[in-house]
């Protein structure tokens, strides 16, 4: 059925960077050498966080020509659209995704919250922007969540701030879906997990008549969350509504098994990469078996998931831009997979953070902390952005 469609060849790396010019694909590549000396990352990030937050002009000024440029998308919903369009001109859309973290006051998460439905209001003007991403802890304290997962008892000043949480998450997810635009909430730590499965699941609930306006996320390196997402359907089915899954690996590994140690518990993360391959593919095949069901988002930067679930598409007949079906990876990274897929007709999209660089600097690190950590001489990121360089060079 698919046979006219495009071949997907991910190694095209013509197609992955055909959005880039010369001089940029060689930024890039200067990038991420720099980026793969693991020396180099930490000593920066130790140096980076308090020169930013000190309001030292020449870190600002240095990150947002390097890291910020390579990975977010401006510093407003203004200076995105420069991005927005460019991605759409390869048929590949944009998640906005406001880049604070981890707020702690009422004034920040009302902030937070009006930053969120602008974006929602500014992504129903564009076609190209079918998502926005938040995170649950832009609008609720960190502390309260982790307390109300311990399943202790709140005050009753604490039952008035989760009752604004609430209404916060629900006024979100009204003008998404009043603008027709998704909402997909991100996954955060393990110790808080509770309360955000109840909260998202809430507005699934309440939302998803129909259509997926809100989306859960789901770690597969947690053990956890396989049979999570299972059970989290079961539930949407008995109760009538869909549910929306945007799957990754995950984003908090030392994190999570530094804090299992400490205080003694199980490590929460499967033993080795080879099970939360297995369990993220086993999700994959789930998704896409009830895909009148469920909105299936994939955001993994593994090619083989990327690969299997295209296959699984085309083995079931189905339309390549099915509604339920989205890939996406963060802006900066993975292009070979996003845009190849985009030119074979997949739903492709990028993961695209904006706001202030200080506002988005621990998103900004954790990018430099991902590509310093892979093994060996170079990064998959950095060996395909050279193997374009050389590309290029030869053609000349």
């Amino acid at each position: 059925m698919q046979s006219s469609q495009p071949t997907l060849n991910f190694d095209n790396t013509e197609i992955a960077f055909r959005y880039k010019s010369d001089k940029e694909v060689r930024q890039t590549a200067r990038l991420y050498g720099l980026m793969n000396k693991a020396w180099l990352i930490k000593a920066g990030s130790k140096i980076a966080i308090p020169a930013v937050r000190l309001g030292l002009p020449f870190a600002a000024r240095l990150i947002k020509g390097t890291i910020f440029k390579q990975f977010v998308g401006g510093t407003n919903l203004k200076n995105c659209r420069h991005t927005i369009d460019k991605l759409d001109q390869y048929q590949v859309k944009t998640i906005l995704d406001y880049g604070v973290e981890a707020k702690n006051n009422e004034k920040d998460f009302d902030r937070t919250l009006e930053e969120n439905m602008k974006a929602l209001r500014f992504a129903a003007q564009k076609s190209a922007i079918p998502v926005v991403g938040t995170k649950v802890t832009g609008l609720a304290r960190f502390s309260l969540l982790e307390k109300i997962h311990k399943g202790e008892s709140l005050t009753a000043a604490e039952r008035e701030e989760y009752d604004r949480v609430w209404r916060r998450m629900d006024q979100l997810c009204a003008v998404a879906a009043a603008h027709h635009t998704g909402i997909f909430f991100d996954a955060e730590e393990s110790w808080i997990q509770k309360p955000l499965d109840d909260l998202v699941t809430a507005m699934m609930e309440k939302y998803n008549k129909g259509k997926v306006v809100v989306a859960n996320t789901y770690q597969l390196y947690l053990k956890s969350r396989l049979p999570a997402l299972k059970e989290a359907f079961k539930i949407a089915q008995e109760k009538g509504y869909l549910l929306g899954a945007k799957l990754v690996r995950g984003a908090y590994m030392d994190k999570e098994r530094e804090r299992a140690a400490a205080m003694g518990y199980p490590d929460p993360i499967h033993q080795n990469k080879e099970e939360t391959d297995r369990a993220y593919d086993e999700a994959i095949r789930f998704c896409l078996s009830n895909h009148d069901n469920i909105l299936l988002c994939n955001a993994s930067h593994n090619q083989s998931s990327c690969q299997l679930m295209a296959r699984l598409i085309d083995e079931k007949g189905l339309p390549r831009d099915h509604p339920s079906f989205i890939f996406s990876q963060l802006y900066g990274m993975s292009d070979h997979l996003t845009f190849n897929l985009a030119a074979s007709g997949y739903n492709a999209s990028k993961y695209v953070p904006y706001g202030a660089v200080k506002e988005v600097i621990p998103y900004l690190l954790r990018r430099a902390q991902e590509n310093a950590s892979v093994t060996g001489d170079m990064s998959r990121e950095y060996q395909i952005i050279s193997k374009e360089v050389r590309r290029r060079s030869e053609k000349k």
